[in-house]
């Protein structure tokens, strides 16, 4: 059996290009808010399918959306955004969920930083094609299903992308 890759390391990859280069014309709010949405939409499922009782990520997005909305502040946020990659590394067992939380961790952190949103194709693009085809599927079959998903991620930030954004 192979190993799990633990993520989507090529930036230059066709499928995520175009996501890079839609990521760079945003701002970090914007960013944050599609990140945190769909990690909340797609992601969280994926952890609570194996971690029911486990709240460390949905706490994570959680805060991330307290501080968009201006009712918590960065400090506040951290430690739940710290719990959820803490959860991401005791989920070694399974990959799917690990990539989950691992993308939901980066989602969160985008409110620190708008660099940590390529987190969500980085991981949770993996995690979706784990999880549909499981981790002995050749890497060929994966990498097309995370091509889709990097799609979906695109299309879903291109319907709330600000046009024409000045110093994204």
């Amino acid at each position: 059996m192979p190993k799990a890759r633990k993520m989507l390391s090529d930036r230059e990859a066709p499928y995520i290009q175009p996501l890079v280069n839609l990521i760079e014309t945003q701002g970090k709010e914007t960013l944050a808010m599609w990140a945190v949405e769909y990690a909340g939409r797609v992601m969280l499922p994926l952890w609570i399918k194996n971690y029911p009782d486990d709240l460390r990520p949905q706490n994570a997005l959680n805060a991330a959306r307290g501080w968009l909305s201006g009712s918590i502040k960065l400090p506040q946020a951290k430690p739940a955004i710290l719990a959820c990659h803490e959860a991401a590394r005791e989920a070694g067992a399974k990959p799917a969920a690990q990539a989950a939380a691992r993308a939901i961790g980066q989602c969160a952190s985008t409110i620190h930083s708008a660099r940590h949103c390529i987190g969500l194709a980085a991981y949770g693009a993996l995690a979706v094609a784990y999880d549909r085809l499981g981790t002995d599927a050749p890497w060929v079959r994966i990498e097309q299903l995370a091509a889709k998903e990097c799609k979906n991620m695109e299309a879903a930030l291109r319907a709330i992308a600000v046009k024409n954004k000045p110093n994204p």
